[in-house]
């Protein structure tokens, strides 16, 4: 492809109020294969980009109205992927340099020169095609990697260390505890983890909010019943373990299970049977068990509320979802994937965060984590006027901008400042005691299990002493 044909691929808007420099440019730059347009100042200019995309704005400084300055400002608002040229006076430097620093890609002084014009231009476009080019590899990336790890987005640390927890356990039949806040993705993890399993591959995957159920309900749900077990069972139901079988169960808030049913799980955790409500027919499944929790179950081990034997059993395995406020690197790229999905349902073309978007987004501490921003991203899209969402098209902007309980506390939960004054507890009794976790425990007046839990959670370690 010769270099006027790749140019046709580029819109270019020429802005000048004097009718010989306008039409000057508009030759010179046709003739080098560009498609070009022009605009006598400012106002028209703006009307035309509204109704058809520019790559490249060139435009004189001195306009009628509205001055080049302004328009520049307008099209960098507005339309910043597109870059501008300005024409300024022969030694209006001082110019030149404002206008780059207002964000102008280059600029050329009058009178200008057709190769210098040219020169420019084609050093803008390579630009603009790199930057084309750098954008579709990052979406062919993205577009993997969703294809990989389902509707996960993210290339944080975090989230390569999730995604290879992902690999090394997708093949395996170990039972996996995903743990996080609430709105971390839990389910999505919970779901790569199956679609990355060859041998589960086409086969059920089973997602059961247990906090959403009653206990009647949720034993009828995971086990089913037989015909006349309880009021209301008239006819016989199989269980999302039979009908897993083979597949995945995924248990989401595992930590509603009561005492009872926590046995009943146990049981098919380790020996892969149960029973039917109001059956004695021992049955059998071959589905692989993934559980969640936003709770913390060594607290509920030693509350009395969990298990022990249960929270060995399901911990075999443990994937911590990392919060949005620890991976913000990932924030735009989320955003991007909600703005295209909120677009297309709204029929809007809003595509885009502005910079000082990003930078608020990027500062709040997002307490409800990926959830709260795909709420917020709705909203923009719905408020946006352009293609970019600025501040104003943010519904409750202010939440956003100003936080003053979590600001006030560095986004420090009620949770952490409790367990921050526990953790160095039990490490100055455990330096008292030598390290000697059986006389620790006395001392803290728990048992040895509990101070092993506490010391995992809080990642203290004896043979270094303090974890610090």
């Amino acid at each position: 492809m010769s270099l006027k044909e790749r140019n046709k691929n580029f819109r270019i808007l020429v802005v000048d109020d004097e009718p010989l420099i306008r039409e000057s440019l508009y030759e010179i730059l046709r003739i080098e294969g560009y498609r070009v347009q022009m605009a006598q100042g400012g106002k028209e200019a703006l009307q035309l980009m509204s109704k058809n995309e520019f790559d490249i704005v060139v435009t004189d400084f001195k306009l009628p109205k509205m001055s080049g300055m302004d328009l520049l400002e307008a099209v960098k608002k507005e339309y910043p992927k597109t870059e501008v040229i300005m024409i300024t006076g022969y030694g209006s430097i001082e110019t030149a340099v404002e206008a780059m620093k207002k964000g102008a890609y280059d600029y050329v002084t009058k009178p200008i020169n057709d190769n210098e014009i040219k020169i420019i231009i084609q050093k803008t476009i390579e630009n603009k095609r790199v930057v084309r080019e750098n954008e579709t590899l990052r979406e062919l990336l993205a577009r993997e990697r969703r294809s990989a790890y389902g509707a996960m987005i993210g290339s944080s640390e975090k989230m390569q260390s999730v995604y290879h927890m992902i690999d090394s356990v997708a093949s395996t039949n170990a039972t996996i505890l995903i743990a996080g806040e609430s709105g971390t993705g839990k389910g999505l993890i919970a779901r790569a983890i199956h679609e990355n399993d060859k041998t589960r591959q086409g086969k059920p995957f089973v997602e059961v909010s247990c906090g959403a159920l009653s206990e009647t309900l949720l034993e009828s749900e995971l086990f089913g019943h037989v015909k006349g077990a309880f009021t209301g069972a008239i006819k016989d139901k199989e269980g999302r373990f039979e009908y897993a079988d083979g597949g995945t169960v995924f248990l989401d808030e595992i930590d509603a299970f009561s005492l009872s049913l926590q046995v009943k799980l146990l049981r098919v955790l380790q020996d892969g049977v149960f029973e039917r409500v109001g059956d004695n027919v021992t049955r059998k499944t071959h589905a692989r068990i993934i559980v969640a929790t936003n709770q913390t179950l060594t607290d509920l081990v030693a509350t009395g509320k969990f298990r022990e034997d249960l929270y060995y059993r399901v911990n075999v395995i443990a994937i911590q979802a990392p919060p949005l406020r620890e991976r913000k690197e990932d924030i735009e790229q989320i955003a991007g994937h909600f703005l295209e999905k909120y677009s297309r349902i709204n029929s809007k073309k809003v595509g885009e965060l502005s910079d000082e978007v990003v930078d608020i987004f990027q500062n709040y501490f997002w307490q409800g984590n990926v959830r709260e921003l795909e709420n917020a991203i709705e909203g923009a899209v719905i408020m946006a006027k352009t293609e970019i969402v600025n501040k104003e098209d943010i519904p409750n902007i202010s939440k956003f901008i100003s936080d003053p309980v979590l600001n006030n506390n560095n986004g420090k939960t009620l949770r952490k400042a409790v367990e921050e004054p526990e953790r160095e507890y039990i490490i100055s009794v455990l330096d008292d005691c030598n390290w000697n976790r059986n006389r620790a425990a006395e001392v803290l007046g728990v048992n040895r299990t509990t101070l092993y839990n506490k010391m995992k959670k809080y990642d203290i370690f004896g043979d270094n002493k303090r974890d610090e």
